[in-house]
């Protein structure tokens, strides 16, 4: 379910920041589709909180994927935005991501390395064990954390932040996320959501200096209830 103003899940506020959940399905900042962005109803909530006269600030500070889910921080203030995103830009954040996967990984913990070319018209990042021209080089980290029925829980930790790059990863070594059919799972989700959820964000706050950690329980649903 989207979220709206009155069922947002707020996991952290302070003068500076604001961290919410985002459900599958929400877009961070607004698109070519004209649906109500996260960042609109994290100000509409905002407003109606505080009794803001007038417009709310609010800045982007990075984004998700439409079809997952998990922490999401967005700016209060303009002191803290340029801050934040220079944070996300020289990859002093750390981020954890839960996915679903239903063939078991290659090793129980391994470090993943592709080359990710992106292609702009499908809205698609190809993984390759090379170099390629126009590529730029993708890490991340992995563990499987458990085993389900039909499905593997993996813990995935980036180095890098590239467009897609969990999934077209992942998809390469034959791992592909539960719903994600533009990555090769056979079907979709009944919601269209695909089972990649940003699970963890720890940063230094950017105005307070201070270590933040911010953990977002993922979406209610029998199958990530067994992961917990």
């Amino acid at each position: 379910m989207a979220s709206n103003a009155t069922n947002l899940a707020v996991l952290f506020e302070d003068n500076h920041l604001i961290a919410v959940n985002k459900q599958p399905g929400d877009i961070v900042q607004g698109d070519k589709t004209g649906d109500l962005p996260l960042s609109e109803v994290v100000k509409l909530y905002l407003k109606d909180k505080y009794d803001k006269p007038g417009n709310v600030y609010l800045g982007v500070t990075h984004r998700l994927d439409r079809p997952t889910s998990g922490v999401v921080v967005f700016a209060k203030t303009s002191k803290a935005l340029p801050r934040m995103n220079k944070l996300f830009a020289e990859k002093e954040t750390d981020k954890t991501y839960w996915a679903l996967v239903k063939n078991p990984p290659p090793e129980s913990s391994a470090t993943l390395t592709h080359w990710l070319v992106r292609n702009n018209k499908q809205n698609k990042s190809y993984a390759h064990k090379e170099e390629k021209p126009n590529s730029k080089k993708a890490i991340l980290h992995y563990t499987l954390l458990k085993k389900l029925d039909n499905y593997y829980l993996l813990e995935i930790s980036l180095e890098t932040g590239r467009h897609h790059q969990i999934r077209a990863q992942l998809a390469a070594v034959g791992c592909p996320i539960k719903g994600d059919l533009k990555y090769g799972f056979d079907r979709s989700n009944p919601d269209a959501s695909i089972s990649l959820h940003a699970r963890k964000l720890s940063f230094t706050h950017p105005v307070r200096n201070e270590e933040v950690s911010i953990t977002a329980p993922p979406p209610r649903d029998p199958l990530w209830d067994a992961c917990l």
